[in-house]
């Protein structure tokens, strides 16, 4: 039994951390937030609500104070085939810990239980991920890796990165900054669908030049 005992209480040691954590940076209350620019929908992960999100048209683009993560797109934003998804992405504070921002393609049922896509993010950090949602499902298609084409935070903590998606016939290339960080083979990506961004937790990001292109 003192084998056991002694794994249990490791186990709770080793878990304390990434709860108080999760308690210590709650979804931030932004004022004013619930209310769409016209044309898009958003919706925010798990349980929480829009309402702790203000995303609002500036400057030719759309920007964003998140509490809660989530996704943001207009229906009409619809792709298949062979395309491009683009949009330049500045984080215009630093994060109290890493969070990740980027663009979403391959969407579908994204109001229901179903929802589906697959997302390209990138954090503070300089790390990229790839991953698909699936109902309640993630799988990773690129874990958090390093790479230098990522351009990190100046000294005014600001940083500004152009992501893109290239779907081809075959293969799903993945760019930062015109750089390919990685791809995939199509059959392994959700493609046909709707394309739209992908804000999460406690974030302040403005994002310019979102377009999805056939080629």
């Amino acid at each position: 039994m003192k084998p056991f005992i002694l794994a249990a209480a490791l186990a709770a040691v080793a878990a304390a951390p990434i709860v108080a954590q999760h308690q210590a940076d709650p979804d931030k209350k932004v004022a004013g937030g619930g209310t769409l620019p016209s044309g898009w929908k958003g919706r925010a992960d798990g349980t929480a609500s829009l309402s702790g999100v203000k995303m609002m048209p500036m400057g030719g683009g759309v920007h964003f104070m998140t509490g809660p993560a989530g996704i943001y797109y207009k229906p009409v934003d619809k792709a298949s085939g062979a395309y491009e998804a683009k949009a330049t992405f500045t984080q215009m504070e630093p994060a109290a810990h890493p969070e990740a921002y980027g663009l979403i393609i391959g969407g579908a049922d994204l109001e229901g239980a179903g929802q589906k896509y697959t997302y390209f993010l990138i954090r503070q950090d300089g790390k990229y991920l790839i991953k698909r949602r699936a109902g309640d499902n993630t799988p990773t298609i690129a874990d958090w890796t390093d790479n230098s084409a990522i351009k990190k935070a100046d000294s005014s903590g600001k940083m500004s990165n152009t992501l893109a998606i290239d779907v081809g016939r075959d293969k799903v290339r993945f760019l930062v900054n015109g750089t390919e960080v990685t791809s995939a083979d199509t059959a392994k990506v959700d493609t046909a669908g709707i394309a739209g961004l992908r804000i999460n937790h406690n974030l302040n990001v403005h994002v310019e030049g979102f377009t999805v292109r056939s080629r």
